[in-house]
């Protein structure tokens, strides 16, 4: 791959001619920052910004203050290659708080290995209705330690309402849910986005995130998308790496939410 061509491709198709993600969001460009304005249960956030040292700050403000004027906190999502140089020091002295850092990888969709075999007694349910949500749900709380809410309302209005844009599925131990993943199709762009891939401890290492990789790669191939996408953990860029995807960037979250007074918490 041309990485340069790919990030560039990334930058324009996914960020800055960013499509809605989940029922009811909207992408609201704004000078020379994109944004998504969902519900309260949905994502709301800075996608894509180009600025400089002269028109940054005010940019921020600007954000700070309308979100903070729809009741919404909301996330700034940074990458590494963004600018100015210094944005993320600027967020942060606007009251925003740092999650942590992870990588920018894309891989052909063709290019993984896609035959990678589950252990002995593991099957994949392909995830449609609210009881697989349940199950997927069940796995991220026990992989990730979070709360699941969120994803649960997202996934159970998507699979409502735009089926034909989200691939999920669950791995199961004999009836427990051990592992699952989703994958994440941006009709009109030649991207598909995996996320959520989590594999609950006591089952890790034993090949089955890869083989999640695989099965969403084939699904992706058949559907006519080429590249595949991932926010990437430290503990996925390895595996990523062995299956040939490629560090591109960084992305870090910048978290900004609000007091009782519409502030940033000190």
């Amino acid at each position: 791959m041309d990485h340069a061509a790919i990030l560039a491709l990334h930058d324009r198709d996914l960020r800055e001619g960013a499509r809605p993600d989940g029922p009811g969001a909207r992408i609201e460009r704004t000078g020379r920052v994109v944004r998504q304005v969902a519900s309260a249960q949905g994502w709301n956030g800075v996608l894509w910004s180009e600025l400089d040292e002269a028109d940054a700050d005010a940019a921020i403000a600007e954000q700070v203050a309308y979100f903070t004027g729809l009741g919404r906190d909301f996330e700034w999502k940074l990458y590494g290659h963004d600018h100015p140089v210094d944005l993320g020091q600027r967020l942060r002295a606007a009251g925003f708080t740092p999650e942590a850092e992870e990588t920018l990888m894309i891989g052909e969709a063709a290019g993984p290995v896609l035959d990678a075999d589950l252990p002995e007694g593991v099957r994949i349910l392909p995830v449609t209705d609210a009881a697989g949500v349940d199950l997927v749900a069940d796995v991220h709380e026990k992989a990730f330690g979070t709360d699941s809410a969120r994803l649960r309302h997202q996934m159970i209005a998507r699979l409502a309402e735009d089926p034909d844009t989200v691939v999920a599925v669950v791995a199961l131990a004999g009836d427990v849910p051990v592992s699952s993943a989703r994958m994440e199709l941006v009709p009109g762009t030649e991207f598909a986005g995996l996320w959520g891939g989590g594999t609950v401890e006591g089952w890790r290492g034993r090949g089955i995130y890869r083989a999640l990789v695989a099965h969403r790669a084939r699904a992706a191939v058949t559907r006519g998308y080429r590249y595949l996408q991932v926010d990437a953990s430290d503990q996925s860029r390895p595996i990523l790496e062995r299956l040939g995807f490629a560090a591109l960037s960084t992305t870090t979250p910048y978290v900004y939410v609000r007091t009782a007074v519409g502030q940033a918490r000190p």
